[in-house]
C-alpha cells in the first residue's frame, strides 16, 4: 500500500483473511490506521479447550456465550476434518490437481456447515451462493493449478486461529449469525482494546462478503467512519 503510495489505509478480512489483518496489525505499521474483520479471534483459552475436547457448556455463560460455544463445539467435532489433514499432510492431496470433480468435491463437502450455506439456494431459499459463484471459485484454483499449495499454509501456520492476539489498532467488528462462531459482545471486547464498533447481523454466514454484499459493505462503512 505504501508502495502505491497511501499514507493510511485500513484491512479486512474473514477466515484466514482475519488472521492476515490481524497480524499486519501486530506489526505495527503506522500507515495502518484500524481493521475490520467478520471472522475475529475472541475466544477464551478455556473455552476454546473445552470446546474442543467436546465438554459440556462451562456454567455461568451468557446466552450469546454459549451459543457461539455450542458453534464451536460443533465445528470442532464436524468441520475439523480437512482442516487436520491439510496441516498433517497436504502433499497427499495431489489428486486434487488431477481431477476437477475431485476439487469441486472437497470444495464443496469440507464441512457440514459450509456445505449447508453453498448448498441452500439450489433448495429453493432466496440467499445463498449461486451455481456460477461456486464455479467460478472451484475454477479460479483448478485454472491456477493451486489447490495443493493453498493446503499447505494449514502446515506452516502455527496461529492460534481462535485465539485474542491483543491487536493494537482500532477494530470493527461484525459478528454474522451462520459464521463458524458468532462472536459475543462479552469476549470480543476483551479481544480488542481498541474496539470501535460492534455489530451482530440478522442474516449471513461464512461466505457474508459474497452473500450478503449490501451488508457486508455497510458494515465496513459503518465500522471505519470513525477513522475517516
Amino acid at each position: 500500500m505504501k508502495r502505491l503510495g497511501y499514507k493510511r489505509f485500513v484491512a479486512q478480512g474473514g477466515d484466514w483473511g482475519n488472521a492476515v489483518t490481524e497480524q499486519m496489525a501486530l506489526l505495527g505499521s503506522p500507515e495502518l490506521i484500524g481493521i475490520h474483520t467478520n471472522m475475529p479471534a475472541t475466544v477464551p483459552p478455556d473455552i476454546d479447550k473445552a470446546a474442543f475436547a467436546g465438554a459440556p457448556a462451562p456454567p455461568g455463560l451468557l446466552a450469546d456465550e454459549k451459543h457461539a460455544y455450542d458453534q464451536l463445539a460443533f465445528f470442532y467435532k464436524h468441520g475439523l476434518g480437512y482442516a487436520n489433514e491439510m496441516a498433517n499432510r497436504p502433499q497427499t492431496l495431489y489428486a486434487l490437481a488431477d481431477s476437477p470433480v475431485g476439487l469441486a468435491a472437497w470444495m464443496l463437502d469440507h464441512d457440514a456447515a459450509s456445505q449447508a450455506l453453498m448448498a441452500r439456494v439450489f433448495d429453493g431459499k432466496t440467499e445463498g451462493l449461486t451455481r456460477d459463484d461456486i464455479l467460478d471459485n472451484v475454477t479460479l484454483y483448478w485454472l491456477t493449478n493451486t489447490a495443493v499449495s493453498s493446503a499447505r499454509l494449514y502446515w506452516e501456520s502455527k496461529l492460534a486461529f481462535f485465539a485474542p492476539k491483543n491487536v493494537p489498532v482500532p477494530a470493527a467488528v461484525s459478528a454474522f449469525p451462520e459464521e463458524l462462531y458468532q462472536a459475543p459482545r462479552s469476549w470480543t471486547e476483551k479481544a480488542y482494546p481498541k474496539l470501535i464498533y460492534y455489530n451482530r447481523l440478522p442474516k449471513g454466514g461464512h461466505f457474508a462478503a459474497w452473500e450478503q454484499p449490501e451488508l457486508f459493505v455497510g458494515e465496513m462503512r459503518a465500522g471505519f467512519k470513525s477513522l475517516r
